[in-house]
């Protein structure tokens, strides 16, 4: 590129000598400066030649495509001229970040960096399994080792993997436990002669007060026995924890020694002892 502009300059300096060299020759008839002058002309149009042919061989630069911007450059207003040359050294920048972003990832592919998201060897992942993953077979067979007086299982699956467990308690109370895999996501409780025979039943609180009760002492239960890697224990414990509840209307608070409080009997169970105490009587 350097070569090809000298040698363009070079053609223009003798272009512009010879030039001065013609208005330099005084003319006169003598034929001698006639033919001088003859010379002096052609190699002025040599020199154009070599000169249109040395400006072909120049190699356009690279101009920044700024779209409709470059016209910015043609305006008069100082501000708007200034904008244009931010713009370009705006581009400027942009095409030195990819160059180099080119060059870095080049680099990278030739020279593997010893790095987190490089693996030196296939290890394979041990599968977290949890309690909400247990297989629908394994959960029917540890269900179906639960052998309590007074206790009733049935296991209905409406949405083909999520368990519904309903529980009737010696003609006292029912339950249903929605189950996801071994993990007890929603109770409710109902009376006995209530339905829960449609699926919206399910989700649909009791209209009796103390199967209400009860069910908020389930809820509570539910989260103090909950175990994400004891699964199997924590749903056994519950459920013999809600077997108590087969004693609601016989069996008298341990705390008071009444069966009744303000209309109620002692709805809530001790996750321990499995006492009946009233709510009142807790605190």
């Amino acid at each position: 590129m350097e070569n090809q502009i000298n040698t363009a300059l070079n053609a223009i300096k003798n272009l512009r000598s010879s030039v001065s060299n013609i208005f330099e020759t005084t003319i006169s008839s003598d034929i001698s400066q006639l033919i001088e002058i003859q010379d002096s002309i052609a190699a002025v149009s040599a020199n154009f030649k070599d000169v249109e042919g040395s400006i072909n061989n120049l190699t356009i630069p690279a101009v920044p495509s700024l779209g409709n911007t470059a016209f910015l450059n043609y305006e008069t207003d100082l501000e708007k001229q200034n904008m244009y040359s931010e713009l370009v050294n705006g581009y400027k920048w942009y095409e030195k970040t990819h160059q180099y972003s080119s060059m870095a990832s080049t680099m990278l592919q030739h020279n593997s960096l010893k790095r987190s998201y490089y693996s030196t060897s296939n290890k394979r992942r041990r599968l977290l399994t949890g309690a909400h993953t247990v297989p629908p077979k394994l959960v029917d067979q540890i269900i179906s080792t639960f052998n309590l007086n007074n206790m009733q299982l049935k296991i209905y699956r409406p949405f083909a993997t999520n368990a519904f467990l309903h529980i009737n308690l010696s003609r006292v109370l029912k339950a249903a436990i929605i189950l996801r895999g071994l993990m007890i996501e929603w109770i409710t409780v109902k009376g006995f002669n209530e339905s829960l025979d449609n699926v919206d039943d399910h989700w649909t609180e009791s209209r009796y007060a103390v199967f209400r009760k009860v069910q908020k002492a389930a809820h509570s239960a539910m989260l103090h026995f909950y175990s994400p890697t004891f699964a199997e224990l924590a749903i056994r414990s519950f459920i013999t924890w809600f077997g108590s509840y087969s004693t609601l209307f016989s069996e008298p608070c341990k705390k008071c020694g009444k069966h009744l409080l303000n209309g109620l009997p002692p709805t809530f169970r001790d996750v321990r002892s499995l006492d009946p105490i009233h709510e009142e009587c807790r605190n």
